[in-house]
């Protein structure tokens, strides 16, 4: 604690200089196999031309250019001085063309007017998110409008929000520039990700997670499946019933794809997916847990899980729940950034500026930060099944991107791009001291665990469910 304390007010500092491996389980419970064919459904609507929806490993269905870039928004968000985005039914898009040069002051104690760093190769918001743009003679279609941006051009918008692209997206399939199970807490007024609505009953959710997309119900606790049913039959009965509610089905809907409805008694319907009747479990006392899982033969239930990572990685169990670990079961650490400009840029990745960064875990040394939080190399050849973890190579004196064929490069391992760490304060399988590590507890600029689970049942109150997963 006393070392995180020395380090607060390092953003404001940075701005200033810049003017037993196998205690854990196995990694299958969390992770669907190459070959599963899982896939989210969703509800068809109608698109403007040049409008396709692509399925993505864990941001499931998402709308995308003809092209295949993927489209995101940048919703308002109220931060602790004002407020970042665009406005809904404003008819008009705030990202433009624009290079802020100085601090907003969004995020207290941080005044505006400070420089920002490396502004002579700072982008704008509309280079760094190219807007989609609407034809001259276009017309609104569902739930697809138009607004006006800055310059007078045209760009499509989606439930009023205007809808860009991101520069990080390389191909078909690509969600690097935001995700939907990274939004929260102090990160800012960041972009995610629009798709259709998913194909489920209007009396459930879905919770998304860096693991998969959960099915929750309408007050948001989890929804489970018990490997002893059959598609026809519920064996949840009698003394099972004090621990499992089945979840009911209206007596009007009838079968349609994926979901089915399994009559329990006269005039008692209860739903069932994939085959699966489903339940909640009535000891949970927050939403989105997994503590289910716990007693056997029962499943948190999803409409699609993200594929494994590197195949010798660990899952460790921490004093809170699980992490993903190494090889030598140190826990793995993702790095989150974002600046406090007007347009709210992130610099989490090696082609943002890494003053942020160096001053969080090195005040400016670069080995010193190297030192606190490794990169976690990769072996020669390494490559997991997932397309969300990549091999990438980093200069370490920089943090940049290292030129091909760069003497003292590292090849590293980085999650949707972006490289991750160890802690080296972490003295067993399972330390997480370096969760939390930088300011606003790691959210707006610092280090987080990859948390898999933070909800075991001794840890009744303990941190907030579902953020970590």
């Amino acid at each position: 604690m006393q070392v995180r304390r020395v380090f607060q007010g390092a953003l404001c500092a940075a701005l200033l200089a810049a003017t037993g491996v196998a205690s854990g389980i196995t990694l299958e419970p969390y992770w669907q196999s190459p070959a599963s064919k899982d896939k989210e459904a969703y509800v068809p609507e109608l698109m403007p031309p040049g409008v396709q929806v692509v399925n993505t490993e864990n941001e499931g269905p998402v709308f995308a250019t003809a092209e295949g870039k993927t489209l995101y928004m940048w919703p308002l968000t109220t931060l602790r001085n004002g407020q970042a985005g665009d406005r809904p039914k404003s008819g008009k898009a705030t990202c433009d063309g624009t290079i802020y040069k100085e601090t907003a002051g969004y995020m207290s104690p941080y005044p505006p007017g400070f420089l920002l760093p490396e502004l002579e190769t700072r982008k704008s918001c509309e280079a760094l998110w190219p807007p989609f743009l609407a034809p001259a003679d276009a017309q609104p279609v569902g739930k697809w409008s138009i607004v006006k941006r800055t310059n007078g051009d045209s760009q499509w918008a989606y439930d009023d929000h205007p809808v860009y692209t991101s520069y990080k997206d390389h191909k078909k399939g690509d969600v690097l520039g935001g995700s939907v199970s990274l939004i929260g807490g102090e990160m800012g007024a960041v972009r995610y990700p629009v798709g259709p609505t998913a194909d489920i009953p209007s009396d459930l959710g879905l919770a998304v997670f860096r693991t998969g997309r959960m099915l929750v119900n309408h007050k948001g606790f989890s929804v489970y499946s018990y490997d002893k049913d059959t598609p026809t039959k519920s064996n949840c009965t009698d003394a099972c019933l004090q621990t499992w509610a089945p979840v009911l089905a209206p007596l009007m809907v009838k079968p349609q794809g994926e979901w089915g409805v399994m009559e329990r008694a006269p005039g008692i319907q209860q739903w069932t997916y994939r085959g699966k009747p489903l339940y909640t479990n009535l000891t949970d006392t927050d939403h989105r847990r997994v503590i289910g899982t716990d007693i056997p033969d029962w499943h948190n239930v999803y409409t699609q899980r993200a594929l494994a990572p590197p195949s010798d990685w660990t899952v460790q169990d921490a004093d809170l729940g699980q992490v993903l670990a190494d090889s030598k079961g140190k826990t793995i650490y993702y790095y989150s950034c974002n600046d406090d400009a007007e347009d709210q840029q992130s610099c989490d990745s090696p082609d943002a500026p890494q003053v942020y960064r160096l001053a969080i875990c090195g005040n400016f040394d670069p080995k010193v930060c190297n030192e606190t939080f490794p990169y976690v190399q990769a072996k020669p050849g390494e490559k997991a099944d997932s397309s969300l973890w990549t091999v990438i190579s980093i200069d370490p004196n920089t943090g940049k991107l290292a030129q091909a064929g760069q003497a003292g490069a590292l090849q590293v391992w980085a999650y949707r791009e972006r490289p991750v760490y160890t802690y080296g304060g972490d003295t067993r399988p399972g330390s997480v001291d370096g969760d939390n590590f930088g300011e606003f507890n790691g959210g707006r600029n610092g280090f987080r665990a990859f948390w898999l689970r933070d909800d075991y049942r001794a840890n009744a109150h303990g941190r907030s469910p579902g953020d970590r997963r």
